[in-house]
Formats: structure tokens, sequence, C-alpha cells
């Protein structure tokens, strides 16, 4: 499929500051807000609640039985491109991929839209239209949704899955000696921010925009038939924030080797010039104290790891007696994969992440 880029009159992004998942509360600032409101909601909370606020994960799960559980989600941005269709690709994307980081399918979804008033009809329809496809395609109906009135444009959607409890992915489960997959090249913020400052070519925005309208479906199937339990989805808070979600949940250290990251084209070129998102300087101050040292370490390979992303692939902990049956299931499905580090023991049982 060919990407069409800029081809309505009306440019999108001249409507905002940032967007995508670049637009995200930053991980710091969210942390400190939500400081003690996992436990305090906890004490409320029924048993059948799976997953909520205390440990925090990708989605809410509700246990309705021995073998359905619920999968409740939300995600919206604004735009990042300036094609109305793509953009609600890529939005449906990013929030469907929170069921699909937890090893759910998808059930239902429900548009969460803030327009301006002037914004032109045939822009919301190809918004909805984007997104509409894209549900469909993740097995799912867009079924309604909810629309306000605001000067910057903003889309995504709250998505209803739903899974077996005890096949769930979540961020806890990581054990030493797992290997760390990742399922997406990085590099989207990157290029996303140079483009704006016309820093990147046309064909390597172009390939980032297709990874991001992508799906991470078949890729979550995959690892819940070869029956892993540990994995996210890497989003706004980048490689590491994610990383470090996940060491925290199960008391580890993640280790990842630099060379072995996947960069789109374009990606590390557009950080040597010293393109950075606002969404990365929070990261950097998220895993900081968490993060070691990282002499020696390609400075634009840790750039390309505090990268925020929009609708990025999942990052998983691979025990080895797996990794057969989890290579053949990817192949077969066609997702792509890169083996990106290991699991350690947390050193002086701290969990931190580093840059090898």
């Amino acid at each position: 499929m060919v990407t069409t880029i800029e081809t309505h009159p009306l440019r999108l992004t001249d409507l905002t500051d940032c967007g995508g998942c670049a637009a995200k509360l930053g991980a710091d600032l969210l942390a400190e807000a939500l400081a003690g409101l996992g436990a305090e909601t906890a004490r409320d909370a029924p048993d059948e609640l799976i997953a909520g606020l205390n440990p925090p994960d990708d989605a809410a799960v509700y246990r309705v039985s021995d073998d359905l559980a619920i999968i409740g989600t939300l995600d919206f941005f604004p735009p990042l491109v300036d094609d109305p269709r793509t953009f609600g690709e890529i939005a449906a994307a990013n929030a469907l991929s929170d069921v699909f980081a937890m090893g759910g399918r998808v059930l239902f979804a429900l548009s969460i839209a803030a327009f301006p008033e002037e914004l032109p009809g045939d822009v919301l329809t190809e918004i909805f239209a984007g997104a509409s496809s894209k549900v469909r395609e993740a097995g799912g109906t867009l079924a309604g949704g909810h629309t306000i009135r605001d000067n910057e444009p903003k889309y995504g959607l709250a998505v209803i899955g739903a899974a077996h409890p005890d096949r769930l992915l979540r961020k806890g489960g990581a054990v030493p000696g797992d290997r760390l997959l990742l399922t997406k090249p990085l590099g989207t913020g990157l290029l996303v921010s140079g483009a704006r400052q016309g820093k990147v070519l046309h064909g390597d925005l172009a390939a980032a925009i297709e990874r991001m309208r992508g799906l991470n479906r078949a890729a979550s199937e995959a690892l819940v038939g070869a029956g892993v339990r540990a994995a996210t989805d890497v989003t706004g808070f980048g490689l590491l924030g994610h990383g470090l979600e996940m060491a925290r949940a199960s008391g580890t250290r993640f280790a990842f080797e630099a060379r072995a990251l996947p960069a789109l084209a374009g990606a590390l070129e557009t950080a040597a010039v010293g393109v950075e998102t606002a969404g990365a300087a929070h990261n950097r101050r998220y895993v900081d104290g968490s993060l070691a040292p990282t002499d020696g370490v390609d400075p634009r390979l840790i750039a390309l790891a505090h990268d925020p992303q929009t609708s990025g692939g999942l990052l998983a902990a691979v025990s080895k007696d797996r990794v057969a049956a989890l290579e053949t299931a990817l192949e077969t499905a066609g997702a792509e994969h890169w083996w990106v580090g290991q699991v350690e023991d947390a050193l002086s049982g701290r969990a931190e992440v580093a840059l090898v």
C-alpha cells in the first residue's frame, strides 16, 4: 500500500505544537501525579480487577469468568501527519495496541475526538474512515464515540477487548536469563519532529508512517501462542522508559544491546543533527537514576532509546526454552522482530535499565 501524504489542502500539523505520543504527558510528571493513587485505589478494588493502577499495566483487565477477562483502554493525541485518513489510521493503531500488549483480541472501539468547528467535514470523515478501517483490520467494530470542540484537533479510541485470564501479557513476569525481543524499529519521534524542521527525507518519513499504521496483532498472537507472559508496547516513554516499567514490575535489570537496536531509515541521522522531542527530554528525566552508565555508547543510539514512539512495537521478555517456538510463530505470521538484549539480576536489588 502506498502512503499518501499531504493530499488535503489543510495541513493538520499546522494546528498543533506536537503530535502523536510525543504529546503524551511525561513519564516523570505522570509518576509524580499518580504517586499513591494506585495503592489507595487498590484498597477498594474488587478481586475481579486483574490489572488496574496497582500495579499499572497497559490496560485495565476485569475477570468475568474463569476463562474470560475484559480489557479496557483508551488513547488519543494531536495529528502528527497532515493526511486525515492516515492520521485516523495511526491514532487507531496506537490505541488498539494496548489490547494487543495485554495479549487480547479486539471486540469494539469508540471514537474520542476533539476538533475545531471550522475543520472541514470531509476531513472529519476521512479521519473516522481511517480509524474504522484499522479497527476492522484488528477484528473489531467502530461502534460510536464522542466529539467535542477544541482549537487543537485530537483523535483516538477507547477500546474494549477480551482475553483468557491465564494467558495475559503483563509488564511483570520477566526473569533473569530471558531474552528481550522488539517487534518494530525505533525512531518515529525523531523522524516526525525532524520532518517538521525540514531535516528528514520524504521517503524516510513515508516509511515511518507505514510502520506506525501497522498493527501489533500478529506479533501479539505469536507471543501468546508461544507461551510468553511478559510484554508491553513501546510508545511515548520510549524503549528505556517502558523497559524500566517492566524491570520494576519484575524486580530485574533490562540490559539492551545498543548496537542491536533496530532504527528506522534516517532516524540516526536525524539524531546526529540534534533533533529531539520534548517527550524525549521527559523520558531522560524519568529513567535518570535507574539507567546504568552509558560510557562508550553511541550518543545517537542513546537518543534512539529515549525517543518517544507512536504506535511502536511490542517489547517482550522471552524465556530461552520458548525462543525457538516464538521465532517460528513470528516468521509464520510475517511479523518483524529483533533480539535486543537480555534480562539480568537487579544490581543491589534495584530495578534498572542499561545500554551496553
